[in-house]
């Protein structure tokens, strides 16, 4: 079971957890088992088109989903999935 990092901004839909267990075999399963557990979660980290938005990223152990298999990227052995959102600056 993989521990999921939580960035500060999707805090206040776990109840200030910073760290969330999920028991799923892909990203696309944690995504709605996230969902189904903290309302509104998907809405943020996925488009119109159930795309993740292009500032979101996900990691499973370090990797970026987008360049494994994106929502069917495995979670069988992982460690932790990190949500991290994009930073922008100038």
């Amino acid at each position: 079971m993989p521990s999921v990092r939580i960035p500060t901004p999707l805090r206040s839909l776990t109840g200030g957890e910073s760290k969330v267990d999920v028991t799923a075999g892909t990203i696309g399963e944690l995504i709605q088992q996230l969902e189904a557990k903290y309302p509104g979660v998907s809405e943020r980290l996925l488009d119109e088109n159930g795309e993740l938005r292009r500032f979101v990223n996900i990691y499973v152990d370090g990797e970026d989903i987008r360049f494994k298999d994106g929502f069917g990227t495995t979670l069988v052995g992982v460690g932790e999935v990190s949500i991290v959102p994009s930073v922008a600056g100038g």
